[in-house]
């Protein structure tokens, strides 16, 4: 066997930790944040520094190394929350949109919720939080109908939380949240202008481009309730 005489190792320093969704083991694990030196060996001695490395994340699970921009993925238990609060604003918005006069509706937007996992909601809470909202924000009075649709504070609500989750749907995931919307408002009958303008606004958040959102609520608005 040959004798490795000079080489080059690289010495790590643990700068950070966290939990990360691991591309290797794909789930979620924690993580060590590395920085790292780069050495000139000689018969296994470090002698002379060859430049630094890093940052990697190194998974305490597989033990890989992965770039810091890993953490741009959310993990599993954050991604259901920022979906679970995806459906929940859209829902607002569309009872905002539509009104909450209808019990039918009502009980679509609650169960809609319920299942993205928000187990406790009930009518009368989605209620509550869409009449407080209306009287924050003056809808219905006689202004843009963009407000009216679903009022200043909720349409900048609808693409601050829509936006960031977008990336990490697919396509067909991504219109899936936004036909929970659709179905909410058809829920007592074909869209009123003021639903599909919040839809599309939905649609925009949620990055598809108008044709398919277009398509996917007259898709819906065919498909019997």
């Amino acid at each position: 066997m040959r004798l490795r005489i000079y080489g080059i190792r690289t010495v790590w320093d643990t700068v950070g930790d966290g939990e990360f969704f691991c591309p290797g083991c794909g789930g979620d694990r924690n993580y060590r944040r590395l920085t790292g030196r780069h050495r000139f060996t000689v018969i296994g001695m470090p002698l002379l520094r060859r430049g630094s490395a890093g940052p990697v994340l190194e998974c305490a699970a597989c033990l890989g190394h992965y770039p810091t921009d890993t953490l741009d993925h959310p993990t599993t238990t954050r991604f259901s929350a920022m979906l679970r609060e995806a459906v929940h604003t859209v829902t607002l918005a569309v009872l905002a949109a539509g009104g909450t006069t209808s019990r039918t509706v009502l009980e679509a937007a609650a169960a809609t919720v319920r299942d993205a996992g928000l187990d406790d909601c009930t009518q009368e809470q989605l209620f509550t939080i869409v009449e407080v909202l209306a009287a924050d924000t003056g809808a219905g009075d006689g202004h843009d109908p963009a407000a009216e649709a679903c009022g200043a504070a909720l349409a900048i609500e609808l693409h601050e939380v829509l936006k960031p989750l977008a990336p990490h749907l697919a396509v067909a995931g991504r219109g899936t949240v936004l036909l929970q919307g659709a179905r909410i408002a058809l829920a007592d009958g074909p869209y009123s202008q003021a639903e599909r303008e919040v839809l599309t606004t939905v649609g925009s958040a949620l990055q598809l481009c108008p044709t398919d959102t277009a398509e996917l609520l007259a898709a819906a608005a065919r498909t019997p309730s």
